[in-house]
């Protein structure tokens, strides 16, 4: 902990609208222990560590800021990772235990994520951007949108997230298929889906969507072999991990107008530099990972934080009899 009879120290990173503190009642916390908001997201290690250091209390959102064991060995006042969502990938939970770190985590729920997902699809399909554009500079019509009825839904990975993406389609008239490594025909089918093979779901949907959770057997899942499968007319749309799909290979194929057009809300790297392009192509739609950024969740997420710190204030409250 930090010098005797020091209050505890909380960081909260990365809340990029300056919502934090707002979105749940802190009095609880904030009566016991100092707690610092940090708005703005740093990269290199060092300065994630020199920023770090005094506090004995981490709230991370999500996987913006990893807690790498590199990271963790060079805080030594750190005492409680507090995360939103049942899991996070970016922390190194081991090196956390090695340390006697504790780790929390939060509810959730992924409604948000299902409900931008077909924002995304829909906006994509009817070009919305590039004509709000055009009407704010005083022009009119310029292009010419898709029909979402009776065309294909590859759904790829049917979860939970797919498998509320796949029964919406059916309220706009699409047929669904999917693919996923472990997928039954059963399961597919209470989605509403078809299971067809890979390279089936990647030549015949108009729309493929994605919905897998990151790991080694999904990392580059989608690369030139699979996008070249696709129809020109197709859009591929990704609220899921930007590394699923190797980014390059999207970005040529984009580029050379091997598919209509791409709908993305996660990327390698974020957040997405300056000068990607992504950023500059006309057929790309991107997003700054909102998926899960909705009132109801980060009220969700930061209620439990809440909850949770105070749970950890008492438990140390009742060892030391003070809160240190």
């Amino acid at each position: 902990m930090n010098a005797k009879n020091e209050r505890p120290r909380i960081a909260i990173l990365d809340d990029y609208q300056n919502v934090a503190l707002s979105m749940a009642d802190w009095s609880r916390v904030a009566e016991r222990a100092d707690i610092t908001v940090f708005n703005d997201h740093v990269v290199p290690s060092e300065e994630i560590v020199q920023r770090l250091e005094p506090f004995d209390v981490i709230c991370v959102m999500r996987e913006r800021t990893p807690l790498t064991s590199e990271i963790i060995e060079r805080l030594p006042n750190l005492r409680l990772i507090a995360s939103t969502a049942p899991r996070n990938a970016s922390i190194d939970v081991a090196a956390a235990e090695g340390r006697s770190v504790k780790v929390v985590h939060t509810g959730y729920t992924s409604a948000p994520t299902i409900e931008l997902t077909w924002a995304l699809i829909l906006a994509s399909a009817r070009n919305i951007v590039s004509e709000n554009m055009s009407l704010r500079s005083g022009g009119w019509q310029m292009s010419v949108g898709d029909d979402l009825a009776g065309k294909t839904l590859g759904v790829l990975g049917l979860g939970n997230v797919g498998a509320e993406v796949a029964r919406v389609a059916a309220a706009f008239g699409m047929r669904v298929t999917a693919w996923s490594e472990n997928l039954t025909v059963e399961r597919a089918s209470a989605a509403g889906a078809t299971l067809v093979a890979k390279d089936t779901l990647f030549a015949t949907a108009d729309f493929l969507s994605i919905h897998l959770v990151l790991s080694r057997r999904t990392r580059g899942l989608v690369g030139a072999r699979e996008l070249a499968l696709m129809k020109p007319s197709a859009r591929l749309i990704n609220t899921s991990r930007g590394p699923i799909i190797v980014e390059k290979d999207l970005v040529d194929a984009l580029s050379r107008r091997g598919i209509a057009g791409a709908a993305i809300d996660v990327f390698d790297q974020e957040p997405l530099s300056a000068g990607h392009p992504f950023r500059q192509m006309t057929n790309v739609l991107a997003t700054p990972h909102i998926g899960f950024v909705s009132k109801s969740l980060y009220e969700r997420f930061y209620g439990d934080t809440v909850e949770n710190i105070s749970c950890w204030l008492d438990e140390h409250e009742g060892k030391t009899g003070s809160p240190r």
